[in-house]
């Protein structure tokens, strides 16, 4: 017990001085600079091609969503995320040392090349993420925490990380056990989530990109918008599931376009009654009247 609560301190301890030292020390490999200078880049492209003409600069609820993406990314692991996470794995780990179980290993691509192991890695982790974002979906005790992130009624850049911070409790541990499965040998996955996030924020931009063609394997904000549209296929949980692809989405039969309109409505029924604020939105779950 006071192994793992050593461990639960230095997470603490180990975060702080990472975010310390990401703040104050910008540099290429710098997570928090790249979520930063990526949000302006967007932003900017936002002011300069706008989809929808009519909507600020500074959109509805652009600040709470500013708010959330840096407490969902960092402030959330300050507080408990990393800690917690370090001791269910060395708690993990040591359950399956009881059965001579030293990793969980199955498939080894270590000695692939780089880039193949980058696509393996990026293929297998969106089709992992595509099936928790149809169970956020069709299980009405997740949807009640998905629910944070379909409150977007205007669509920005920001709005791609206005969302509950269950959800990232749920996408790890769904994704932990298949991506230790394989034998990755990169040293660095820095490049792929700089990726994933420069997706995720183009795809709930202002900003109009279908990329011809490609549409039917890259997600995109025409498909998005239709993800986070108020009226969907009647009996459907939801469509267009695709956080960096769309390619399941059109291999699974749940891809929907109708059309191009940008002002189509956003959110779900009863939004109005949804709370406004952050706090507010992340005690609903258990606050909301049943």
């Amino acid at each position: 017990m006071q192994e793992y609560f050593k461990i639960f301190l230095d997470g603490y301890f180990g975060y702080w001085n990472y975010l310390v030292s990401e703040i104050l020390y910008p540099s290429w490999h710098n997570y928090f600079w790249w979520v930063v200078g990526l949000s302006v880049v967007v932003w900017l492209l936002e002011l300069a091609f706008p989809w929808r003409k009519d909507q600020a600069a500074i959109r509805e609820d652009f600040w709470m969503d500013g708010f959330y993406m840096f407490f969902n990314f960092f402030l959330f692991s300050l507080i408990v995320y990393n800690s917690v996470s370090n001791v269910a794995v060395e708690l993990f780990n040591d359950f399956l040392g009881l059965f001579g179980i030293e990793n969980l290993v199955a498939i080894q691509v270590a000695s692939w090349p780089g880039w193949a192991q980058f696509l393996l890695m990026f293929l297998v982790a969106d089709f992992i993420q595509w099936n928790v974002h149809r169970w956020l979906h069709t299980n009405p005790w997740l949807w009640e925490f998905h629910k944070v992130h379909h409150s977007v009624e205007q669509m920005g850049f920001a709005a791609h990380l206005r969302y509950h911070w269950m959800e990232t409790i749920v996408y790890k541990s769904v994704q932990y056990i298949p991506l230790a499965m394989i034998g990755f040998g990169l040293d660095d996955f820095f490049i792929l989530h700089i990726l994933t996030i420069a997706i995720g924020h183009l795809n709930h931009a202002n900003v109009k990109i279908t990329y011809g063609p490609l549409k039917y394997v890259l997600n995109n904000p025409v498909m998005h918008l239709w993800h986070h549209a108020k009226h969907i296929p009647e009996g459907s949980h939801g469509v267009n599931f695709g956080i960096s692809l769309s390619l399941w989405d059109y291999l699974f039969g749940t891809a929907y376009i109708p059309n191009e309109n940008e002002h189509e409505p956003l959110g779900f029924e009863d939004l109005e009654q949804f709370p406004k604020t952050f706090w507010q939105q992340i005690t609903y779950p258990w606050n909301r009247k049943k």
